[in-house]
């Protein structure tokens, strides 16, 4: 029996299945991923992603720091790809309990799934910080310089989670509530590298954990099945 053929089978016996992916869900969405070749940290700037993108950095050259999120953080065309949809109906079938994702791109949303924690907030909410009035990714998109609040003026910041902050209390909570209840883990385009996300792995208790990714990672070792390839077309066969 095949890595597949065990993955199957697993997932038709399974009401309690739980999956956490990150940008490599994305990238053939054709949304970059940050740590690959053509990736977001391989590509020239003024200052590198991981700085732009950084609290400090919002904070200090705000103008600069929207200049390259428009650019290349809003990419507001991009549609849910195989490994999306597949999530969305094993949901609708009530096979699947949740989606943790590290991705910010509203995706799995848009595919149809209901139950996501979104770990590192979402480019589709952003919020006053004045006075609290939400904005959509298309008023940032078409927005120039800093976008500032209709109602009072005050600067809009995006509900993303960047480098220095803290992630959202409640999230986690669900996420590793999630998880640590699942029968089977799926794991799917994530370099399990970045924590504290990369940790929620340790709260998984179960037998059934898999890991399913285009290059290995720091976790292949504690994984029950591991399958190497592009996720959208390993689940557009299950």
């Amino acid at each position: 029996m095949t890595a597949l053929d065990t993955l199957k089978k697993w997932i038709d016996e399974s009401n309690n299945i739980v999956f956490f992916g990150g940008a490599g869900v994305s990238t053939e969405s054709g949304i970059p991923d940050f740590r690959s070749v053509d990736g977001l940290y391989h590509q020239q700037y003024d200052y590198p992603p991981e700085t732009i993108l950084s609290h400090t950095f919002y904070r200090r050259k705000t103008e600069e720091f929207y200049r390259f999120y428009r650019a290349k953080m809003l990419a507001l065309d991009a549609r849910p790809n195989a490994a999306h949809l597949k999530l969305a109906e094993w949901e609708a079938e009530d096979k699947l309990q949740a989606v943790v994702t590290q991705n910010i791109d509203g995706l799995h949303q848009a595919a149809g799934s209901k139950r996501v924690y979104e770990l590192h907030g979402s480019v589709h909410r952003n919020y006053c910080q004045k006075c609290g009035e939400f904005y959509d990714a298309k008023y940032i998109l078409n927005s120039t310089g800093v976008p500032c609040c209709e109602k009072c003026g005050g600067q809009i910041k995006p509900d993303v989670v960047l480098y220095e902050e803290g992630l959202d209390t409640a999230t986690m909570k669900g996420a590793i509530q999630a998880i640590s209840h699942a029968d089977i883990l799926l794991i799917g385009g994530t370099s399990l590298t970045v924590y504290p996300a990369a940790g929620l792995i340790d709260y998984y208790e179960g037998k059934k954990l898999v890991l399913i990714n285009k290059s290995v990672t720091p976790m292949d070792s504690r994984a029950d099945l591991l399958i190497q390839g592009s996720i959208g077309e390993i689940f557009s066969q299950l």
